[in-house]
């Protein structure tokens, strides 16, 4: 496999406000005088932040540390999340931004239209990465009517030429099954840098996130903080009143959200938390001074509910995360499995 890096970055000069440790020990976040080579272990999620406040949460977090903002098109955010960008004047190398394809646009000639799009919204030369949201594509301008002409493959070639078009440094997915992830890497000229996919208490996926490590892949965990989301179904208790880790979050003088993330981080993914608050932007941060023992994360381990929160595969009439814990369970099982 080759990974093509469009930039090169240059070695820090001053010492960093936080220093980066190995994976499975408490992780820091990279200071802003220190350019991002590699995905920051903590950032900013944008997904459902109000347009009027996430510039403000984007330019407070950049200001506080934060150096990897985690934004897509169709949050119909990056406008804003831009001006955020620009309001925290910091240097376009010293953070990491990540956009999204989203479905309608995986054609060749509408994947370079829409990265180019979100380059200007956000008020970046280039990302660092750039995502395949889902593993679904929509005939563009028919809202979600499948394109059945347009596979992964044509999209991933696209995205492959956008890397080489200098429009970002590394290419990845999100959502996808496994058996996609090994097609994709059965076929690329540049390989997936990262795969972003929900991963929580209550839906692990262990074994998907060693896989990702086995193939060399890293992995961000979106919705890590479970179902505090207030679009999830609420059939299970809310993950931050869970008695397990309110216990474990008192022993460890934090609160259940620090706790949750630093267990995120410990099992070596990249968590992106969203808030569009100044109190919990600056609180979730404490999750890097957190560790856990290995009684600890057998307990954690014994949590696990696989219960999946994000599936949008039944209004779309595909089957999602078909070989993954808690897939989508369609009327029709002979529509094509993703």
């Amino acid at each position: 496999m080759i990974f093509l890096r469009a930039f090169s970055a240059v070695a820090a000069t001053v010492t960093p406000l936080f220093a980066l440790l190995p994976l499975f020990a408490p992780v820091a976040a990279e200071s802003h005088s220190a350019h991002v080579r590699d995905i920051p272990h903590f950032g900013l999620g944008t997904w459902l932040s109000d347009r009027d406040k996430v510039a403000h949460a984007v330019q407070y977090a950049l200001d506080s540390g934060y150096n990897h903002i985690d934004a897509a098109l169709v949050y119909h955010n990056e406008d804003q999340t831009g001006k955020g960008i620009a309001a925290a004047g910091v240097p376009r190398e010293d953070i990491w931004v990540t956009s999204k394809l989203w479905n309608e646009h995986h054609r060749p000639d509408e994947a370079t239209e829409a990265i180019k799009k979100s380059i200007s919204d956000l008020g970046v030369e280039y990302l660092d990465l750039y995502l395949i949201h889902w593993p679904v594509a929509f005939v563009p301008g028919e809202g979600n009517k499948l394109d059945e002409e347009t596979s992964i493959f044509d999209t991933w070639r696209a995205l492959e030429n956008l890397v080489r078009a200098n429009l970002t440094r590394h290419i990845g997915v999100s959502n996808f099954a496994k058996k996609d992830v090994e097609a994709i890497l059965d076929m690329c000229t540049i390989c997936p840098y990262a795969h972003e996919f929900e991963t929580h208490p209550y839906l692990q996926q262990q074994d998907f996130v060693d896989f990702h490590k086995e193939v060399g892949i890293k992995v961000i965990a979106y919705s890590p903080l479970a179902n505090t989301n207030p679009t999830y179904h609420r059939d299970i208790k809310p993950l931050l009143e869970d008695p397990f880790w309110k216990k474990l979050a008192s022993k460890k003088n934090a609160t259940v959200a620090q706790a949750v993330l630093a267990w995120g981080l410990q099992r070596g993914t990249s968590v992106i938390p969203k808030s569009v608050h100044e109190k919990y932007i600056d609180e979730n941060l404490g999750a890097l001074e957190i560790s856990f023992m290995d009684d600890e994360m057998k307990a954690i381990h014994a949590q696990d509910k696989k219960t999946r929160m994000n599936n949008p595969g039944k209004s779309w009439g595909v089957k999602l995360f078909a070989d993954l814990d808690d897939p989508t369970k369609l009327d029709d099982e002979k529509i094509e499995e993703l």
